[in-house]
Parts: C-alpha cells; structure tokens; sequence
C-alpha cells in the first residue's frame, strides 16, 4: 500500500502548528519521513505522541521560541485560523493572525524545497483579499525566494465526506527546477462518486453518551439546518463540539422563520460522536484522541482531513537522484484508510 524508500533518501518532513496530526499522517501515508513536529496545544501532543509513537520528534514550545528547527526539505503546517474564520472578527492586525509570519521564519530558516500552508477559504477574501495577498508576497521573498501557488480545494472531491472548502499554499524554492500540479479531483461524473455519511459512518455502534456533546442547542445552533441525510456528505466538521452536525438517523430541523428552525416533537436528535466526527475526517480507527471530550472534538475538526492531505503530498517528491525526482506511488482510498494500521507509521519513521 505505501511507497517506501530508504530513510536515508527519503524527503525530510517538518510540521508546524501540527495539531493532532491530520497533515503529517497523509504526507506519512504517501511515504514521506515526518521528523519534527511542533504545537503549542499539550493535549494535541499527547495525541501525536499516542499515535507516532517514537517515529517523529514532538516538541510543545511556543513555535515564537522555537530558534533550533531541524533540516527539512518539506514544510507543513495549518497556522491557526481564528481571526480568518467566518465567525472571527477578520481584523488584518488581530495577533491570532499574525502567526504566519512564525511559519515564515521556519521557512527562511530552514529554506526547504517545498513548503505547504493549509488555512480556512475565508482568508482569500478577508478584508478584500489584502492579507491573503500579504502572506503570498512575504512567502515569495524568503530566502533564496520561493514561486506561490495557492488554490481552494473541497475535500469531498478527494474522497472525504464532508464539505470542507480550504486554501492550500504551495510554495517551491526558485531553484528548484519542478512543474508541481495540485491533485486531480477523484470525484465526479468521470470517476466516482462522493462518499456518503451512510458510506463513512452507517457501520459504527450506538456510541456511549460520553463519546457525543449532550449539551443543550443554542439558538445559534437553532438558527440553520445542521442535518444531512444518510446519502448526503456532511457539513463541515468543526472543532466546537456544540457546533458538530447531527447524526443523520436524527429528525428534521423545521425552518420557522429567519434563521430560526426548529426540532419535531417526539422525534430523537443528537449530535455526531466524536468518533464520528474523526470518519467523516477519514482518520483511522486506531486514531486515539488525548483530552475530554470538547478537547477531542477540537483536534478533530482541526484538523486536515488525513486522505485530502495524502493526495496533496503525492504532489510533493519523495526523494531527489541527482536530477530526477521520485514521486510516491502509494494508493489509498477511504475505506483503506479508515482502517489502516497505524503500526506501519511507527515501523516505517
């Protein structure tokens, strides 16, 4: 299933801003080596550590403090995404959204090959699109200078089932002779169909009532639709927990007015499991989240979904032979990933 080289000539992987893991298992999954990892979130860490064992170095510091990071010939990371979100306040000048200058300073530091920043659709457009343009023109002059390509992509249409709109940023260093595509959409009238929630979650048991936020639904939560059908993709998975969508087996919310719905006496309704909630992200069942539960639901939604990420780093080269590059050839689908044994990760890192 995966595509392995020697360690020695494996592309070197640095995360940034990590979580519990979503972009680091996808680029592992496709064969590269992920060596250090850093978040500043404890319980993120302890879920990193659970689940990489040995097979990466995990380091908890403030990334602002952070002045040793090791040699990479890949970045990655997600910067947080507070001040960007539809519900921040998109202040240009909000600290929370400055913190992609740190992810700037890796990368000057190191001067990696390749680099890749994930962050919320909302940043292209915020404040007309002046901070997005920022980041790009910043990225492109560190170091040696790097070409930007940035795109949104939907995670459904690689095979996660969700939506889940996101903006990657590609960068490659000037000298870096490469003509890097983002992944061809597996989804659609010419391949296959979308993955359904029936599909992703239609197999898992009635979960215990301290796997699922049991809190009461705020008007805020009342004031849309948060149910797919069984045949539906789900909405976004976010890292609220009073904000994670209905089960589907649940009744209809009944719109009342404007941005008022309501539930259906005498049907039951609950939210998704958190367990549920890391299908729909297409993390493995042997995934083990550290925390209680609003801190599990936070990785979780904060996470990139592990099966977006791996065809994103199929785009990325394994290794380098004098001046031929060798892209992974490792295949992996939904149903594969769900169940994958995250002991080939510890075994091959």
């Amino acid at each position: 299933m995966l595509h392995r080289k020697s360690k020695e000539v494996l592309m070197r992987v640095v995360s940034l801003f990590s979580g519990c893991g979503g972009l680091d298992l996808g680029f592992a999954l496709a064969g590269h080596r992920v060596v250090y990892a850093n978040d500043i979130d404890k319980t993120a860490c302890a879920s990193l550590r659970k689940n990489f064992g040995r097979s990466l170095e995990i380091d908890s510091r403030d990334i602002s403090e952070v002045d040793d990071f090791p040699e990479a010939d890949i970045v990655i990371g997600g910067y947080p995404c507070q001040g960007f979100s539809v519900a921040g306040n998109r202040d240009v000048d909000d600290k929370r959204n400055q913190l992609y200058l740190e992810f700037a300073r890796c990368v000057k530091e190191v001067q990696p090959s390749f680099f890749l920043a994930e962050n919320v659709k909302g940043l292209v457009s915020m404040a007309k699109g002046e901070l997005f343009q920022r980041m790009l023109k910043k990225f492109s002059l560190l170091g040696k200078g790097y070409r930007i390509i940035p795109q949104v992509l939907n995670a459904k249409d690689y095979g996660v089932p969700q939506e889940r709109e996101r903006v990657f940023i590609v960068g490659i260093r000037k000298d870096v002779k490469i003509n890097f595509q983002f992944p061809d959409r597996i989804v659609g009238p010419a391949v296959q169909k979308l993955t359904t929630l029936r599909q992703a979650i239609g197999d898992l048991p009635v979960p215990d009532l301290w796997e699922y936020n049991r809190d009461r639904f705020s008007y805020i939560y009342m004031s849309r639709n948060r149910k797919k059908e069984w045949n539906d993709v789900s909405f976004t998975i976010q890292a609220n927990g009073n904000h994670v969508p209905l089960h589907p087996s649940s009744g209809p919310m009944v719109p009342i007015g404007k941005d008022r719905c309501k539930f259906v006496s005498g049907k039951k309704y609950r939210r998704l499991s958190y367990r549920e909630c890391a299908r729909i992200q297409s993390m493995p069942d042997q995934f083990e989240f550290e925390g209680n539960l609003a801190d599990k639901y936070r990785q979780i939604g904060n996470a990139v979904p592990p099966l977006l990420a791996f065809h994103m780093a199929r785009k990325f080269p394994l290794t380098k032979k004098g001046t031929r590059w060798d892209f992974s050839k490792a295949e992996i689908d939904f149903s594969n990933i769900i169940r994958f044994d995250l002991n080939e990760i510890r075994a091959n890192h």
